[in-house]
């Protein structure tokens, strides 16, 4: 049998994507947070003078995301399948709200991604619709006075809390898939990729509360 046709293989390959993503949001979150220093400007302007490179990055990241969703979907319904009925209070005595929800968290942070691209990277929203032909442009400008409006800073502090959630399970899945931990480890691991996703909220979710609180401005 093929090992992407083998449950195991689906598996191995959804937790590689998802960590590899993981490994993104831990660089797209450095770049965001130079707004706080004042030189958001200055790092879109550099990301820009790459050029190709950047759309390169963004072609794998978005292969990267349809692997990872496809797959998942995929091990969502074999695992649903294979789960008997008669079993099914029993086994929700055993798991928790973040990895009984991913394929649910999965699906909102996909609506997310669709709808940053078209935020901030094509500039199609309504907010920042005069900034679309000036890439890099204004983008410290670009940022406050989009998540001036509390919506749409709601949005993606929304969306951070589901990424939260879906990392509290995911990075700690992820070791299980690989056969990287056991009963010792587990619990440390848990506990640092919980911590990490707790990191991630309060980092991403720190702009917009910020620009709303009028800290920047």
């Amino acid at each position: 049998m093929n090992f992407l046709q083998s449950s195991v293989g689906r598996k191995v390959l959804m937790a590689i994507t998802g960590q590899l993503m993981v490994l993104f949001v831990v660089v797209h979150l450095l770049g965001n947070s130079t707004i706080f220093i004042g030189l958001i400007n200055a790092y879109a302007e550099h990301l820009h003078s790459l050029g190709p490179f950047v759309w390169l990055f963004r072609l794998i990241m978005l292969a990267l995301v349809l692997i990872h969703a496809f797959f998942g979907i995929q091990v969502t319904l074999e695992n649903k399948a294979a789960t008997p009925q008669a079993y099914a209070v029993k086994r929700q005595l055993k798991v928790t709200l973040a990895s009984s929800s991913m394929i649910w968290t999965g699906l909102l942070l996909a609506c997310f991604i669709v709808y940053h691209l078209s935020h901030f990277t094509a500039r199609l929203t309504p907010d920042v619709a005069k900034y679309a032909n000036d890439v890099p442009g204004n983008v410290y400008g670009m940022v406050v006075g989009s998540f001036s409006h509390g919506f749409i800073a709601f949005i993606y502090v929304a969306a951070m809390v589901a990424l939260c959630l879906h990392l509290f399970h995911g990075i700690q899945s992820f070791f299980q898939t690989m056969g990287w931990n056991n009963e010792k480890s587990l619990p440390l691991i848990s506990t640092i990729g919980r911590a990490i996703a707790v990191i991630f909220l309060l980092g991403y979710s720190s702009i917009p509360v910020f620009i709303l609180a009028g800290i920047l401005s």
